[in-house]
């Protein structure tokens, strides 16, 4: 397909995962109804974000894949004919946990797969606690409306792994998310860090010649230890096209349908007048793979 509408679901989460797979599913109903051909959930969709404390008690929120959330998924792509995107706490074994993306095609049937490649560990962000780094590769999922290179979250920090996913043929850039401020923070450091999250979006983007969408949840959820003031997720879902121009954004705190239609022949012809692949050194890259030049 060259021109395809896309939409983001930007929605709250409660301690309630069949309300939250309820909610998700009205809303890939209603983005279908709208004429979307493919629909993306931000991360970890069916729960409250449990990384805010280490708990052994949370592995229970995991499912196996296929499971009970991706055959209700799967049902839903397939209700509405669209193509997909999902975020999963996934139980791939016993003490075993992974990060992963699902994509469904229109008929449901699971596409692919991705799963977390960058794994926080920040204050609030305990994720190595839970997930295992991926072990598929950057790779892009192969659908009836594009190729898909879905990464998640703190991926969206690193170049390294938008460039790897445009170089594997990937048409779009696709970021399921969750990330917010600590409500104790001040207005000027909050601006700050959205700022940085937008602006280093936009600029694999650019570098790559590619759309951008980027899925975040909303909402202030409770830290469960009450040693902190919890997260205020931020919001600010947004695509951006491959000259890295904001076609759309929504706001902080609302829940939304983010809806626009992407041009994928855009790529081609952004490419040829900025031709970044072309010019790249790849005899002098070597250095890329070392963890630190000292």
């Amino acid at each position: 397909m060259s021109k395809i509408n896309v939409a983001l679901i930007q929605q709250r989460c409660v301690d309630d995962k069949p309300q939250n797979l309820a909610k998700s599913a009205e809303s890939i109903a209603q983005a279908a109804k709208n004429g979307a051909h493919l629909v993306i959930l931000q991360e970890l969709h069916a729960t409250p974000y449990f990384c805010q404390t280490e708990d052994v008690h949370q592995f229970d929120l995991a499912e196996e894949i296929p499971g009970p959330s991706t055959r209700l998924l799967s049902q839903v792509a397939a209700d509405n004919q669209v193509v997909l995107v999902s975020s999963l706490f996934e139980k791939r074994a016993k003490g075993l946990c992974h990060n992963t993306a699902v994509v469904f095609e229109k008929d449901g049937s699971i596409a692919g797969m991705y799963r977390k490649m960058h794994i926080p560990d920040d204050p609030g962000f305990y994720e190595k606690f839970y997930f295992t780094p991926g072990d598929l590769g950057f790779t892009p999922v192969e659908t009836s409306v594009g190729k898909l290179g879905v990464l998640v979250c703190w991926d969206q920090w690193y170049p390294e792994a938008a460039r790897l996913m445009a170089l594997a043929g990937a048409d779009l850039l696709i970021y399921p998310t969750a990330i917010g401020w600590d409500p104790r923070d001040t207005e000027a450091e909050k601006q700050r860090q959205l700022d940085a999250w937008i602006t280093v979006q936009r600029g694999h983007a650019i570098a790559n010649g590619l759309p951008v969408l980027a899925v975040n949840r909303t909402g202030l959820e409770e830290d469960p230890s009450g040693t902190s003031q919890g997260i205020e997720f931020w919001g600010n879902s947004f695509v951006a096209g491959p000259q890295g121009e904001i076609v759309c954004s929504a706001k902080a705190i609302d829940e939304e349908i983010l809806s626009t239609t992407l041009d994928l022949e855009r790529t081609e012809t952004v490419r040829r007048i900025w031709p970044f692949l072309r010019d790249r050194r790849v005899d002098e890259y070597y250095e890329l793979v070392r963890r630190f030049i000292d």
